[in-house]
This record gives structure tokens, C-alpha cells and sequence, in this order.
């Protein structure tokens, strides 16, 4: 979709709706995934102003309860990157897709354009659960033709996996990457967030 308003605008403001992984959790305020992401549009001479609207601890229904505000007049795209704690939690993935639903709604009612940030879940919970949960994103990037990062963690797993980035680009808990994780984490998802603000002048 294209918004009308911000393709004449100089400066794309983005909101980043997220959890403690968009908040930045357990770094310096400026070794959080937002502001290193903003370095890196700056850096490409990008003309972009990232919202942090990321809450720690915020789970899809949190982000459904706070998307109305978090979608001010301002703002001309959202990346959204939600479920991790629903995931921790056990929460049913159905329940978190029509959370995530409803956000994407509220994002097409207001002709914003988002990029979808996805995770995909462990075996903690079986199988079937692991498999309902990972089809959340890409099928409703589908459904509602938004940009997708399947996995907000893919620029840390490399060849080596997961299990072995975790000694090196994570926190101690084993959940929350630490400064140069977030690095590695920007660089993959950095080129989407180009393509968002492609889309919002225009583009394709």
C-alpha cells in the first residue's frame, strides 16, 4: 500500500512496536536494536526516524491493546516484531495470530505499510505446536502483502545455529542478544527496513 501523505514527506517515520527485544532490555540505551537500527538507516543516508514503541515483557495482546496509539498521524510505517513471550508462555498460537491479526488490521485501516518480524518457536512444546506457531508469519505477511523478516534472530544463528550464537552474540539469560548481537541482528534486517521505506515513498 502507499500512503499518499508520506511519499511527499522528506523524513519516514517508523514506529517499532515490539517487546523487550525492541526495547532493548539489558543494554545501554544506545546498544538497543532501535537506536543501532537507526545508526544504520542514518549511515545509508536513509531519511528515517525510528518511535521506539517497544515494551518489555509485551505480548501480542499487549501489542493489539496499544497499537491505536502507538499509530499516531505521524507515523507512515510499523515494524512489528511480537510473540516471543507468547511463545515463553505457552499461549496458543492461534490466540496469537488473531493478536497479530488485529494489529495488521489496525495498520491497513490506517494505510500504514509494516514489516512483519517473525520468530520461530522450539520444541519446548511439541511438534504441532512448534509448527502452528512458525506458519503465524509468513501466512499473515501473505494475507495481508506486508514485508517479512521470518526470524528476528536470523542474523545470529549462521551455520553454527543457534545453540552456538548464544555463548557469543547473547545476554546470560540465553534470550536477550547482547550489543554486538543486536549488531549482527540490524544487519539482516536492516536492508527490509530500506525496502519498508521503499514502499512508503512508492515503491515497490
Amino acid at each position: 500500500m502507499l500512503c499518499a501523505g508520506a511519499a511527499r514527506a522528506e523524513t519516514v517515520t517508523i514506529a517499532a512496536l515490539g517487546d523487550s527485544l525492541t526495547q532493548g532490555y539489558g543494554l545501554p540505551q544506545p546498544d538497543g536494536f532501535v537506536p543501532q537500527l537507526q545508526r544504520w538507516l542514518d549511515a545509508r543516508e536513509a531519511d528515517a526516524a525510528l518511535v521506539n514503541a517497544g515494551v518489555s515483557g509485551d505480548t501480542t495482546a499487549g501489542g493489539l491493546s496499544r497499537v491505536d496509539w502507538t499509530l499516531a498521524p505521524e507515523v507512515d510505517a510499523m515494524i512489528v516484531a511480537l510473540g516471543g513471550n507468547d511463545f515463553l508462555r505457552g499461549i496458543d498460537p492461534a490466540v496469537s495470530r488473531e493478536n497479530l491479526r488485529g494489529i495488521l488490521e489496525a495498520a491497513e485501516a490506517a494505510d500504514v505499510d509494516v514489516l512483519l518480524i517473525g520468530l520461530r518457536a522450539s520444541n519446548n512444546y511439541g511438534p504441532d505446536y512448534k509448527a502452528e506457531f512458525d506458519a503465524i508469519y509468513p501466512e499473515l505477511a501473505a494475507e495481508f502483502d506486508t514485508l517479512l523478516v521470518p526470524s528476528f534472530f536470523d542474523g545470529l544463528t549462521g551455520e553454527d545455529g543457534m545453540e552456538a550464537a548464544r555463548g557469543r552474540y547473547m545476554q546470560p539469560d540465553g534470550i536477550h542478544p547482547n550489543a554486538e548481537g543486536v549488531a549482527r541482528i540490524v544487519e539482516e534486517i536492516g536492508p527490509s527496513v530500506l525496502d519498508l521505506i521503499t514502499r512508503v515513498r512508492g515503491g515497490v
